[in-house]
């Protein structure tokens, strides 16, 4: 078990690395002007949210494997798991959203400001820490 659990780990913090930075990236797009520039960041952020994608499979994977095969938060005194796979669900859907977005610049089709982009860029940090705490931490 502990050979999954590292993956997982190795898997979410690779997942999640993508994650802090393609927003980064989209922010960037929001700002700029030169068309070279923008192509340059389109192909960085197609790239990278290619990549992200590929790291996310496994993440679930293995987490899945701790929660179905070996029961880790499984029975009763483990709600911590309920609300940690509801942010889990948060942070497919936020990744997604990403997806959503790259579309929209691909499309010159963008509506959203740099500055919403910043905040939006805030978003898998909170999850993060929220998941973390609830693993440590165990609270109910």
């Amino acid at each position: 078990m502990l050979w999954i659990k590292s993956l997982h780990i190795v898997f979410i913090a690779s997942w999640f690395a993508g994650l802090f930075y393609l927003p980064r990236i989209l922010v960037n797009l929001a700002q700029e002007t030169n068309p070279a520039a923008t192509q340059r960041l389109l192909l960085m952020a197609r790239k990278l949210y290619r990549f992200t994608t590929i790291l996310a499979f496994p993440a679930v994977l293995f987490g899945a494997w701790m929660w179905l095969g070996y029961g880790i938060g499984k029975g009763p005194g483990n709600g911590w798991m309920h609300a940690k796979l509801f942010l889990v669900i948060l942070v497919i859907g936020y990744h997604h959203a990403c997806g959503s977005l790259l579309k929209k610049f691909e499309k010159g089709a963008n509506t959203r400001s740099h500055v919403w982009l910043r905040y939006f860029n805030e978003v898998p940090v909170l999850l993060l820490l929220a998941i973390v705490i609830l693993v440590v931490v165990k609270p109910f």
